[in-house]
């Protein structure tokens, strides 16, 4: 008998067969459950993470069919995008080509895993399939008025050639290219997502099962601010100014005001003052986010106009174009209170403006005070007035006076959605010179992307295609031409939770199966997605209800947000980053194999190309088995958690594998005998112990898979093997009881490691396939416990342990307590104030 547990030919073999019998295929019954990883990029190579990511998706996929679910388990891929055109330029490839080359290698690698994916469903993001379909959804968005047009200020990135959503900005530069972002103005499209502000916000109420810090992610993004919207007026013209607040009273305070360089007055007074006209141009050339505005130098220009404070009759107020506001937030225009705002107090430094302090806080606190605690002073008939009391009393002024209106806003904007490249879902739009903007009738689309493209000048191929764009008006029959943007590739992955329910359906949307499958049960992906992906996929759904496809109101019920795989870093002398396996370790010292130079370790890092730290996930399962690979990423960490990829957690993977599979086989002719026979009358002591065991495993494994502590039900199967490692059976009811064990062991670890859990199912003699075994069910009886250990406490400090029955009472386990000779010399004579019991695990005397 082999002691070691062939994986390259039980693998195989498995896999092959659950193809050929199409196992996975879903059944559209009830009790039902949708449970769905976030599909991902074809980069080319599956990496560690995308491990991870599947492994903890298939456990509970895996566990939920044994439990009787209909499981929907999808898979498809996020293909449209900018690396796609970057391959064809560096490669001479056509980015369709160098997509679907990449989708067909990482199926494969996906295949080698074992994942139980229903491929019959599978989706591609780039297939006209797909992207015609979202341009049905474009359509009815702009029916409904979700989906406009307009000129705007945008983030534009000059290496992509696009541009970038707010949320695509990070530290003013794009979140893939790095480069830093620009300011321009572009006619662009754009989903109305402010529309939706309030509904995303409350919703999140409802979210139960969605981690708090995803939550609080979204909702600081959408942030509702409630505020004033006033009127100032300019002294040196006929010309009032709207400005909006959320701290009206501060306005007491107020010593400049600031207008974004991008507002319409600044455009047209620009056009007759030249300085001005130069510092908009530098503002536009710096960073764009909020962010990066709140943290740069603050600068500003003085217009040399003043405008009129709404209740100083003899007060004007310089106005300054100023670099840190924004035209996308509230009127684009804000007063300055440097006593009780951060960047206003910057900006009055520097320019040397009044600083005038109206709210004493309960401290001699220094300035800017931004508390929200204290009373009002200098303000006039708000003197003396808490923060919230004068908050209100100047909003009530402000209206009285006709000068001021309450008002709602967000800092959420709308999302822009037009891209000015290639590889993307056409925007199914004609503009005719005399008709305007034409929507491409249904029946023409869908509006596909011409494979004879270039990419050996700048800018969108589209907009350079000799014939693409050039079209006759559907309306009147002249001629036009096509939109030549795509839609931004975060649109193709808000809505493809949706199209796995009925993916080769004649409308987007099969209304039928998206209300039977929907919402998706369990949702698994990484932290990063939480503001981009997350909140648009609920914009989606929101939109999607408005325009009638279904009654749905939030995308993912149950969300998990998995940790990420790291490993150390490696440099050599020239401090150039190494692979692992360029590193060896010799000595007790880290070297480099090629010349034996020392090697620097660096800290363990997300697992990156960039630094070289990364795992071929394609080898380890060559090397190891897909199961090793498998079991490794449940162990050591709980799915939130990052984990640390080492050697020796691999190898003890690898280890368990093999003592499972000796621990089965080594009983094969015992489980024969007992296979199949009727339970026995008694149990020896020995057998019902193991019995216990056993059904004390199925209940904890149970429920440590239904609350994704994955790292403890790894466990606790371990403990288990060990356990059973060490009984021999004797007579024939310890035999029947190793039978159940180990027949429970194989339904136990099925989820986290098929290939072997159906090797061994078939050694016991059962027909294919595990897949299909229903999930173990814990006898209550056997959870009965014979005795208990409760620790004993004196005031709180350990006295001992004391062992006894289940069923006794509080005042029976007190009075056996209290005889205990450490309690007693503890106790002695005195009063006992308090008897602290917690059932089956603590007292305390308290004296």
């Amino acid at each position: 008998m082999s002691t070691r547990y062939n994986f390259r030919e039980n693998e195989a073999k498995w896999q092959k067969a659950w193809k050929d019998a199409s196992i996975y295929e879903t059944q559209e019954k009830l009790p039902k459950y949708y449970v769905l990883e976030m599909l991902p990029y074809p980069s080319g190579r599956l990496h560690m993470g995308h491990v991870r990511n599947y492994t903890i998706g298939d456990v509970i996929a895996r566990y939920k069919h044994a439990c009787g679910y209909s499981v929907l388990h999808p898979m498809g891929w996020d293909a449209f995008g900018l690396p796609a055109e970057n391959a064809a330029i560096q490669n001479n490839i056509h980015p369709k080509t160098w997509t679907l080359d990449n989708i067909n290698h990482m199926k494969e690698e996906i295949h080698s895993l074992g994942i139980s994916y229903d491929w019959k469903r599978e989706i591609s993001t780039c297939s006209p399939d797909y992207y015609g379909q979202e341009q049905k959804i474009f359509l009815a968005f702009l029916k409904a008025g979700i989906a406009y047009r307009k000129e705007s200020f945008v983030n534009w990135d000059p290496v992509e050639g696009s541009v970038l959503a707010n949320e695509q900005v990070i530290d003013g530069k794009g979140w893939r290219s790095g480069a830093t972002v620009e300011r321009r103005k572009l006619s662009q499209w754009f989903f109305k997502i402010t529309d939706f502000a309030q509904g995303l916000l409350d919703d999140l109420a409802h979210l139960d099962h969605w981690p708090e810090q995803v939550k609080t992610m979204q909702s600081n993004w959408i942030k509702r601010s409630e505020g004033v919207r006033m009127l100032f007026s300019l002294v040196e013209m006929d010309e009032e100014l709207e400005i909006f607040t959320t701290r009206p009273h501060t306005l007491f305070g107020a010593s400049f005001v600031g207008i974004s360089p991008d507002h319409p007055f600044v455009e047209k007074f620009a056009k007759i003052t030249p300085a001005l006209q130069t510092f908009v141009t530098e503002c536009r050339a710096s960073g764009a986010s909020q962010k990066e505005l709140d943290t740069a130098e603050k600068r500003g220009f003085n217009t040399g106009l003043t405008v009129q404070h709404p209740f100083l009759k003899d007060q004007t107020l310089p106005l300054y174009v100023a670099n840190f506001v924004l035209m996308d937030y509230g009127t684009g225009i804000v007063y300055g209170c440097p006593a009780h705002d951060e960047r206003d107090y910057e900006f009055a430094q520097k320019y040397k403006l009044p600083i005038l302090p109206v709210i004493k806080g309960p401290n001699s606190e220094s300035l800017p005070y931004l508390g929200e605690n204290g009373v009002l002073m200098h303000s006039q008939f708000l003197d003396g007035l808490s923060f919230n009391e004068a908050k209100e009393e100047m909003t009530r002024r402000l209206v009285a006076k006709k000068i001021g209106i309450r008002e709602v806003n967000y800092k959420l904007r709308d999302w822009g959605v037009s891209r000015q490249r290639y590889w993307g879902c056409p925007i199914p739009i004609i503009h005719c010179p005399i008709c305007g903007i034409v929507a491409v009738p249904e029946d023409k689309l869908p509006v596909t992307l011409p494979d004879d493209v270039t990419f050996d000048q700048p800018g969108n191929p589209l907009d350079a295609h000799p014939t693409w764009k050039y079209v006759d008006c559907p309306k009147c029959g002249g001629a036009a031409e096509r939109e030549t943007d795509t839609l931004d590739t975060f649109v193709d992955s808000a809505w493809y939770f949706a199209r796995y329910c009925s993916p080769h359906s004649s409308q987007p949307i099969d209304k039928e199966s998206a209300e039977f499958w929907l919402p998706v049960d369990q949702y698994i992906g990484g932290i990063e997605h939480a503001i981009l992906h997350l909140l648009y996929a609920r914009f989606f759904t929101k939109a999607l209800r408005k325009c009638g496809y279904w009654t749905l109101s939030e995308p993912f019920k149950n969300l998990l947000t998995q940790g990420m795989v790291c490993h150390e870093t490696y440099r050599d002398q020239a401090g150039t980053w190494l692979y692992p396996e360029e590193v060896e370790k010799q000595k007790g010292r880290f070297v480099k194999i090629a010349d034996g130079t020392p090697v620097k370790v660096g800290r363990s890092e997300k697992m990156s190309k960039s630094k070289s730290n990364v795992i071929s996930a394609n080898k380890m399962v060559e090397e190891y088995g897909a199961d090793t690979v498998r079991l490794f990423m449940l162990s050591d960490s709980p799915p939130e958690r990052d984990i640390e990829w080492t050697d020796a957690g691999i190898e003890g993977s690898w280890r368990y594998i093999n003592k499972v599979w000796r621990l089965v086989r080594s009983h094969l002719s015992i489980l024969q005998v007992a296979k199949g026979a009727d339970v026995p009358l008694t149990f020896t002591e020995d057998a019902l112990q193991i019995r216990k065991l056993t059904h004390k495993a199925i209940f904890h494994i149970t429920e440590d898979i239904e609350r994704f502590h994955y790292n403890r039900y790894i466990a606790r199967l371990r403990e288990f093997t060990n356990t059973l490692e060490d009984f021999s059976p004797s007579d024939y009811s310890e035999k029947w009881a190793l039978h159940e064990a180990l027949h429970s062991l194989v339904l136990l670890l099925s989820p986290a490691l098929p290939h072997l859990a159906e090797t061994l199912w078939a050694e016991l003699g059962y027909p294919p396939f595990v897949y299909h075994a229903p999930w173990p069910k814990a006898n209550p009886e056997l959870l009965k416990e014979d005795s208990i250990k409760l620790t004993v406490q004196v005031n709180g400090k350990m006295r001992g342990i004391l062992e006894t029955m289940p069923h006794l009472n509080e005042e029976e386990i007190k009075h056996l307590i209290l005889d205990l000779p450490p309690v007693k010399a503890q106790v002695q004579d005195k009063p006992i104030k308090a008897f602290i019991y917690i059932p089956g695990k603590v007292a305390n005397v308290v004296i």
